[in-house]
């Protein structure tokens, strides 16, 4: 029998490229291996008091991108958070399980309170227990996530386990949290620092259904900087000394000169084009003569010949009303199967079970 593996995403609007390598990609992966949930974690944006015209359109278009990058509900669990109330049921449990000592020191809940001092809500605080109750309640062995949320994993076999140890018996569990490779994609941001993230505005991420005009422009804005061309063009005679001294041994070339925001276009480049044009134009850097219109040009047309798959069926599923139902009635008569399923048994074990 396969392993159970839990994981979700909050719908905070339009998924872009780092999402998508970053986590969407090992969820099309997980489910030919695992027996996957893969759930649209509503009730916690409720954090942050969204209207509720957007968190349902957000909703609904997080699970349209599931569907055109490959998820399959054939395969998969695919479901929407708050459409089992057993979930909030298990998180009033584990509420009383938790302790206002060990949630105040989470990492996540401290720079809550320092990023958004007027709205330090419980919900806030109890994050974490809402974490554990989505993995738990399916009785997931496998959670894909990145180093910085372990704790979270580490905190869910903590309540898991203190459940057990209250209520005597040997229930719940210990999940196992892992990534695909030695570490997480991270896909970095088009203004040349960090990793792709929409809270750092609109053009500095490459949404999966952005146009091709608009991945062009994106792209062609991106951060670089006045690059080695301007330093040492080969029309400069410093170009024809400076090659001449590293051929001698006189001076050690850097290969790792590359600024950041440089070095952001690169790595793009590596998701999406073919070897030989990387290598290419990793030649033309060395050798002072790289034009970086040239590059980002390249770079568009290969991001949008990338994209262009998955846009098109992200057109072609938003038109399918009967067929976006289907799946979410299913996917949520199949999840409150398995959640129904541990609230029951999880009722009789604690003594609320009625006669």
């Amino acid at each position: 029998m396969r392993e159970i593996a839990v994981s979700g995403v909050r719908p905070t609007g339009k998924q872009h490229l780092g999402n998508y390598l970053g986590a969407v990609v090992n969820f099309v992966r997980m489910q030919e291996e695992y027996n996957g949930y893969f759930f649209i974690a509503d009730l916690h944006s409720l954090t942050t008091h969204p209207r509720a015209a957007d968190l349902q359109a957000n909703v609904r278009q997080t699970l349209i991108e599931y569907l055109a990058c490959g998820l399959d509900p054939d395969k998969c669990t695919l479901f929407v958070q708050s459409h089992l109330p057993q979930i909030s049921e298990l998180y009033l449990v584990f509420n009383m399980l938790a302790y206002l000592g060990e949630l105040e020191k989470v990492p996540t809940f401290k720079d809550k309170v320092r990023s958004q001092p007027e709205n330090v809500n419980a919900g806030l605080l109890t994050y974490p227990v809402l974490m554990a109750v989505d993995i738990l309640m399916h009785h997931a062995m496998k959670v894909p996530v990145g180093k910085d949320q372990m704790q979270h994993i580490e905190m869910t076999r903590n309540f898991g386990n203190r459940f057990n140890h209250v209520y005597g018996v040997e229930y719940f569990k210990e999940p196992v949290g892992f990534t695909y490779g030695d570490k997480p994609l991270s896909v970095p941001s088009l203004d040349g620092e960090g990793k792709m993230s929409k809270s750092k505005g609109e053009n500095t991420v490459i949404y999966l259904a952005d146009e091709p005009e608009v991945i062009r422009k994106k792209i062609m804005r991106a951060k670089t900087d006045s690059g080695p061309q301007s330093i040492f063009p080969p029309t400069d005679v410093r170009y024809f000394m400076t090659k001449a001294m590293e051929e001698t041994g006189a001076i050690k070339r850097n290969e790792n000169a590359k600024s950041e925001s440089v070095q952001n276009l690169f790595d793009l480049m590596g998701l999406v084009s073919k070897p030989e044009k990387i290598g290419f134009f990793n030649e033309q850097y060395d050798r002072h003569a790289i034009r970086y219109g040239e590059m980002k040009k390249e770079l568009a047309e290969d991001m949008v010949n990338y994209l262009t798959p998955i846009r098109e069926r992200i057109k072609e599923i938003s038109a399918d009303q009967a067929y976006l139902a289907r799946v979410m009635n299913e996917g949520g008569e199949k999840a409150r199967t398995s959640a129904g399923k541990t609230m029951s048994e999880v009722r009789e074990i604690i003594g609320l079970k009625s006669s």
